[in-house]
């Protein structure tokens, strides 16, 4: 079983897909994944496709480019974790009321501090939420 690294968000992975979107950052969360595994929770599936649906329908990529680009994901060492409603709704929703996030950007914080591993995303109001309850960003330097 390989280790496992890191949180992933949708906002990294999506830059993987749409081209424009890539940089160092999301690069370098991409190479660290031959080193070990990413997990997410279960809305990243979701968000990740409605993103690449949104982006088809804008005339950002084809739909054969959509079919690639998930078939790559889906080579990529990428564990997604399953969550029961009692999960949600004592832990996510609470967490996301405290930090005045999405409940789905909750969700990616909460797996991140159960697992006690590094959140990696491009959202900044989810990296400062990450900041104030203590979980790391991957691939920056720690704050605290």
């Amino acid at each position: 079983m390989a280790q496992v690294l890191l949180v992933l968000d949708a906002s990294v992975a999506l830059a993987w897909g749409l081209e424009d979107e890539s940089n160092p950052y999301t690069d370098a969360v991409l190479d660290a994944l031959k080193h070990g595994e990413a997990v997410v929770p279960a809305i990243w599936p979701l968000e990740v496709a409605n993103a690449l649906w949104v982006a088809e329908r804008r005339g950002r990529v084809t739909e054969a480019t959509v079919a690639g680009f998930l078939e790559y994901l889906r080579a990529l060492p990428i564990v997604v974790e399953q969550v029961t409603p009692e999960q949600v709704f004592s832990r996510v929703l609470p967490l996301a009321r405290e930090q005045g996030l999405s409940v789905y950007d909750a969700a990616y914080l909460d797996l991140a501090m159960r697992l006690a591993l590094p959140l990696a995303t491009q959202d900044g109001a989810l990296r400062a939420a990450a900041s104030r309850v203590g979980v790391a960003i991957f691939g920056l330097p720690d704050e605290g």
